[in-house]
């Protein structure tokens, strides 16, 4: 258990309060508006639309968990239910109209509740939740019911949790536990269950939002609400489906912004997954690559397990930021600190050898035979007398150590009891990050009960997996944090000539030619080969004279795909006579294929290079991303690639090329110069720009091959596809 020596934040201005224009040049909002929750978690007046006292029936038991919650918040509540004159022995009230004063948040215990939503609207109640399913989760119909509820809800000025959700928002949360809490966001109540017990072990929970289907209050509400208290050290969120994509990268925006970690649990990497999300929420998934690519940009932590979000939101809910990013292994035993230091490095944890100095000291303690590099092996006397505090403080001495990690695979007292009680002892006397890994599959050893989690400042652990995941993600969440910058602030707010330039080669439910669509690139200043487009034999010669031989020729078409697999492509032409023949062979090809061309191009002949291939395609949720990776004829086997969400930043457009599993390609291999990386970077850029400006009306650009000559020398999209929405 970690303890309350966490600092916590003041609320910091988001980028409105900072006066940032409305929207980015495609029309799309910079900010978000952070909803004003409190009325929500903490209303003065709560109504129960169908409240019961029957024994026996669902309602009742509703009722007196609300009953009770709303003591707690000190909230007066009113039951409303037409057949009743009291509920609990408190007066009910045939109607929400009938209310004696304005009510803050409206439970609804009915089947259908649209035509209540209408009465709350007028009776100007700010917040209800709809518990009922049968909406989107269930189908067509049913979304077309969530759908005019979403209207109905939006026209009242009110907002809506669910329907379709539960009454996790009500439970009953610890007021004796203190430091930084961690806030939940929950599409599934159930999977949210692991995280508030998390309170049994001392951890403090600040709120539970059970989203649902999120007609209209969503995750990234939340989000943007949660960053914003100065209680919550980390948000821990379950999410089957987003509801909108530039709302939740927003949130997740205002949440970098205030240094506030989200972990998440984001279910949807299989079909399976997506399809078992969808049944249950009636929610887009969107593509797992675009998704993830969205969380990471951000900075959000996405987890696979339960379990592993309830330990990473709760190490970085509670730890301090890191002094150093070392990280060192000790263990009483040389083949667990081995076993553990694989997973570690594994993961890119960084595991420092330690100074000869710093051995030199440590072997005062620990026999000269055992290895004290990193990790450290104490051979498992030392830790029994006064040498294994000793050993703790010199480790946690090193300036290059930020972290101390100590798997215990099992209880083997007294030695076992002396070493928690050690390294429970001295994390109370260092800003550094101590972590245990208890191994003992019972954990009722007091030494684990009492010992590890009775400690205010240690991280505890029952598996290896967890503890190197959760002490990555605190590494990395705090690097994230202490560099980011908001993509948003430097998104280009007015449209450039260059987009009317494009706009007008486009036409809308068509695939341009080649030569219209490297006549887009050429207005976003990307570099195509010189070229001519000709509609003769003659007209050809003449054009390769002027491109300079080599040339390639290739047709060009509205609709035209796959040039090459229809031996529409002809390459390394050195003569007239052979750019004549081509000629007549392309136009021939064309004709039997019932192929229209606008004519056939004349291009120079790059060799040279690196093919890269740089896109932009429109994802359901996000809208217009981008993609870079390997290009060429390989693309589609090797499927190398990553994807951003714009905006982005040029820093972002590095990293993805340096998550190609081919980006040595660009260092230069096998004698070959290194590439030039700044073009393409600048290309990265400038199709983002594109995909800002046009994504309304692109559907698809393909920039492939991109050939990224040596450095120094550029970049040339020899080849573009280009398909208007």
């Amino acid at each position: 258990m970690l303890g309350s020596t966490y600092s916590t934040r003041s609320p910091g201005p988001g980028p409105a309060a900072r006066g940032a224009s409305d929207t980015d040049v495609g029309g799309r909002p910079l900010h978000n508006t952070v909803p004003d929750l409190d009325r929500f978690f903490r209303p003065e007046t709560v109504a129960v639309v169908g409240a019961s006292d029957t024994e026996g029936r669902p309602n009742t038991g509703i009722t007196r968990q609300l009953i009770a919650w709303s003591q707690r918040v000190g909230a007066r509540l009113f039951p409303v239910n037409p057949g009743r004159e009291t509920v609990f022995d408190l007066p009910c009230y045939a109607s929400v109209a009938d209310l004696p004063e304005t009510v803050d948040l409206a439970v609804l215990l009915v089947g259908d509740p649209l035509p209540v939503i209408e009465q709350l609207g007028e009776a100007k109640v700010r917040f209800a939740v709809a518990f009922a399913s049968g909406f989107a989760e269930t189908g067509e119909e049913g979304a077309a019911a969530q759908a005019r509820l979403a209207e109905v809800v939006a026209a009242s000025g009110m907002r809506l949790l669910g329907p379709n959700t539960n009454l996790n928002a009500f439970e009953k949360f610890r007021e004796d536990l203190t430091g930084p809490a961690i806030a939940l966001i929950t599409q599934s109540g159930h999977q949210g269950r692991p995280l508030y017990t998390l309170q049994e072990l001392g951890i403090r929970i600040s709120h539970w939002a059970p989203t649902g289907n999120e007609a209209d209050l969503e995750t990234a509400d939340f989000i943007s609400y949660f960053s914003e208290q100065p209680e919550v050290g980390a948000i821990a969120a379950y999410v089957e489906g987003l509801k909108d994509g530039r709302s939740f990268t927003l949130a997740a925006d205002r949440a970098a912004r205030n240094k506030v970690p989200v972990v998440m649990v984001k279910v949807g990497r299989t079909e399976t997954g997506a399809r078992m999300a969808a049944s249950h929420t009636g929610k887009l998934t969107g593509s797992d690559a675009v998704v993830d690519a969205a969380l990471k940009q951000f900075g959000v932590i996405r987890v696979d397990g339960l379990d592993q979000l309830q330990d990473t939101a709760t190490l970085l809910a509670r730890a301090k930021p890191p002094t150093a990013d070392g990280v060192v292994v000790y263990s009483i035993s040389g083949g667990t600190g081995a076993h553990f230091s694989d997973l570690a490095t594994a993961a890119g944890l960084d595991i420092p050898l330690l100074s000869d100095e710093k051995q030199t000291e440590l072997h005062q303690w620990i026999p000269d035979y055992l290895n004290v590099a990193n990790p450290i092996d104490n051979g498992g006397h030392p830790v029994g007398d006064w040498r294994g505090r000793k050993i703790i403080d010199a480790i946690l001495a090193d300036p290059s150590v930020g972290v101390l990690i100590c798997p215990i695979t099992g209880p083997f007292p007294p030695m076992s009891d002396k070493l928690a009680q050690d390294l429970a002892d001295a994390a109370e006397s260092t800003d550094k990050l101590v972590c245990v890994v208890w191994g003992s599959p019972l954990g009722t050893e007091d030494a684990y009960r009492t010992t590890l989690l009775g400690s205010s400042r240690l991280a505890t652990f029952r598996t290896f997996g967890n503890c190197v995941s959760a002490v990555k993600a605190y590494l990395d969440h705090h690097r994230f944090a202490a560099a980011y910058r908001s993509p948003f602030d430097e998104a280009p707010r007015t449209r450039s000539s260059s987009a009317r330039k494009a706009q007008a080669l486009m036409r809308a439910g068509h695939q341009l030619s080649e030569h219209a669509a490297k006549q887009m690139l050429r207005a976003y200043g990307i570099r195509v080969p010189r070229e001519q487009l000709v509609t003769s034999a003659a007209g050809s010669v003449r054009a390769a004279g002027l491109v300079g031989y080599p040339v390639v020729m290739k047709a060009s078409g509205a609709q035209l795909g796959h040039k090459t697999e229809l031996g529409l492509v002809k390459i390394g032409l050195t003569s007239a006579s052979q750019v004549r023949d081509a000629y007549r062979d392309l136009t021939d090809i064309a004709r039997y294929e019932g192929v229209d061309l606008d004519g056939i191009l004349v291009c120079q002949m790059v060799e040279r290079g690196v093919e890269m291939v740089v896109g932009v395609t429109h994802d359901p949720l996000f809208g217009p991303t981008v993609t870079v990776g390997l290009g060429g004829v390989l693309v589609e086997i090797l499927a190398d690639a990553a994807v951003r969400v714009p905006p982005f930043s040029e820093d972002t457009a590095r990293d993805m090329l340096g998550e190609l599993r081919g980006h040595r390609l660009l260092e230069g291999v096998r004698g070959a110069p290194p590439a030039d990386v700044d073009a393409l970077v600048d290309v990265v850029m400038r199709v983002q720009r594109m995909a800002m400006e046009l994504g309304g009306d692109l559907s698809e650009l393909d920039i492939n091959p991109l050939m990224v000559l040596p450095r120094g020398q550029g970049a040339v999209a020899l080849d573009a596809l280009a398909i208007c929405r």
